[in-house]
């Protein structure tokens, strides 16, 4: 299962992304937004986020204007490696080398192929492990350490 969530400025790149994934059979729960009207990002990264840190859905994918603003959202969570990508080279790396498990996509900058040519890349793309995931347990000791003490002052 795949949870996917976007503001208003990214609401036409997910509506392209659940074509791709209603074709290739990959079911997908929708957090909104739902229409083109002004709404807050952080609203819906958080839903989506949240899903993923808790392991109630493998994946998610994030869509605003640029991605920035959901990539930050995302990556508050314990757990969550969200990736913004810009191409399908960027959305390869994310699986292989950092095990991404949420995708952020820019509909602002982004076209709708686009789009579904990183969203399919990273589908198919698989965690190499190996030295890249000494990487990511280091990123989990700090996690585990931030949400333990708090972040350091120095």
């Amino acid at each position: 299962m795949i949870a996917l969530g976007s503001d208003h400025g990214g609401l036409q790149l997910k509506d392209a992304v659940k074509k791709l994934l209603a074709e290739r059979g990959i079911p997908f729960e929708d957090c909104g937004t739902d229409n083109g009207n002004s709404v807050d990002y952080p609203d819906f990264g958080e839903k989506v986020a949240r899903k993923v840190a808790a392991g109630a859905v493998e994946k998610g994918i994030l869509f605003c204007g640029t991605g920035i603003g959901m990539s930050i959202v995302a990556n508050k969570f314990p757990h969550v490696r969200a990736a913004l990508v810009t191409d399908a080279f960027m959305a390869r790396m994310a699986k292989e080398h950092n095990n991404a498990n949420i995708l952020v996509l820019g509909g602002r900058v982004l076209n709708e192929d686009e789009a579904r040519e990183m969203v399919a890349t990273w589908l198919d793309a698989t965690f190499e492990g190996g030295r890249h995931q000494g990487r990511l347990d280091k990123i989990a000791l700090i996690e585990q350490e931030i949400y333990r003490t708090g972040p350091r002052k120095d």
